[in-house]
């Protein structure tokens, strides 16, 4: 195990109608803030109302901003960095998904700078300040809301990047299971990737003697392998709801990764097709990781093997691990398959003409991931694979 430093100071409210409490907790630390969401869906359902009324009866004054996408866009952050500046807001409040939390840390972080806020997520700055945010999660997904991240897309030459600084931590996050029960099916199954994702990061390590981690891990996947299928059933399982929504919290909330070095080849593989084709990250990511590990697997055949007998059961050949990893790579693609999300590229509707390209803006940083580090070359064999 390695040494490790695990602080996450993001205050957990959880259950149903806590988005109710979110002017109280934002009075904590102002009267007046920027309310950030994405398209129509929290007025529809009514959560607007909730939280507008739970604000103003708090004594919070707010200045809005809508229309987050899904891969949020660097120009939306821009004109929420100057409706900060020009309103005097000093908090930014999130009510929304993983791409809504983004862009109000994206926002939360070029407030206080001076030049242009994609300096941070193209390395020519470091954060050093930013302005507290707070979310009201309404998709189980991303693991925004307790994590140091910060994802988003540049309209001009599509590029995907990320940032991360403990500075953009949520002060508190409001997850209510109910609010996720209108998600469509299809948002649902990409938030399971999503979060699978997270875990599986974090399992593939070459780091030895991790078994609490190992442990942890593999129960969180097991969690979602469960209850997606049941949430899919009936949307409005509130334990199923649940279960997602606080495995989604606690797979990107960096406990499941202390003491081990993740990979993040993946993320680093998939942001470029989201980044130019705009695909849905989660979809992105359940095509993107079958491939990858088959190209990564013979690096250590016992972990994979482990992983397909403790998550999903596989019979272990103790004669040919091979097999069994092989089968547990297996089992993930026909688990995709199973809650409707593509598992190839072209299921995508992606072909070959762009993959040399998307294998350089990965690898333009130099080779990616820990678990094999991954040149230009093999990140386009991985590409291939996903075809």
């Amino acid at each position: 195990m390695e040494n490790f430093v695990f602080q996450n100071p993001t205050k957990i409210i959880f259950g149903r109608d806590t988005e109710r409490q979110v002017g109280m907790e934002v009075k904590q630390y102002t009267d007046r803030v920027l309310l950030h969401y994405g398209g129509g869906s929290i007025k529809k359902s009514g959560l607007y109302d909730r939280v507008v009324a739970s604000l103003k009866e708090a004594g919070v004054d707010f200045v809005e901003l809508s229309g987050v996408q899904p891969n949020p866009r660097i120009g939306l952050i821009r004109e929420g960095v100057e409706l900060c500046r020009k309103h005097g807001i000093r908090f930014i409040l999130a009510v929304g998904g993983g791409s809504v939390i983004d862009s109000a840390k994206g926002i939360a972080v070029g407030v206080p700078y001076e030049g242009d806020v994609w300096d941070f997520y193209l390395q020519k700055a470091v954060v050093k300040q930013a302005l507290p945010v707070g979310v009201v999660l309404t998709i189980p997904a991303a693991g925004s809301e307790t994590s140091p991240a910060s994802v988003v897309t540049n309209e001009e030459g599509a590029l995907k990047r990320d940032i991360g600084t403990d500075l953009i931590r949520p002060k508190f996050a409001i997850l209510n299971p109910e609010l996720t029960f209108t998600l469509p099916p299809y948002q649902t199954a990409c938030g399971a990737a999503d979060i699978m994702a997270h875990v599986m990061e974090r399992y593939f390590t070459r780091v030895k003697e991790t078994d609490l981690t190992d442990r942890l891990c593999e129960s969180t996947l097991r969690t979602v392998i469960k209850y997606t299928p049941l949430a899919l059933q009936n949307p409005t399982d509130y334990a199923a709801r649940a279960e997602l929504m606080w495995a989604s919290t606690v797979a990107h909330s960096d406990l499941l990764g202390t003491g081990r070095i993740g990979d993040w080849a993946s993320h680093m593989i998939e942001h470029e097709l989201s980044g130019i084709y705009d695909v849905a990250h989660g979809a992105g990511l359940a095509v993107v990781f079958p491939a990858w590990m088959q190209y990564v697997y013979q690096e250590d055949v016992r972990v994979f093997a482990k992983f397909a007998t403790r998550v999903w059961g596989v019979e272990p050949d103790f004669a040919d691990l091979e097999s069994t990893a092989l089968a547990g790579i297996e089992r993930v693609k026909d688990f995709f398959r199973s809650i409707g999300l593509p598992v190839t590229l072209t299921e995508l509707k992606i072909g070959t003409d762009r993959l040399e390209e998307m294998a350089a803006k990965c690898t333009e940083r130099g080779p990616v991931g820990n678990f094999k580090r991954l040149d230009r070359e093999d990140v386009h064999r991985i590409y291939r694979l996903a075809l």
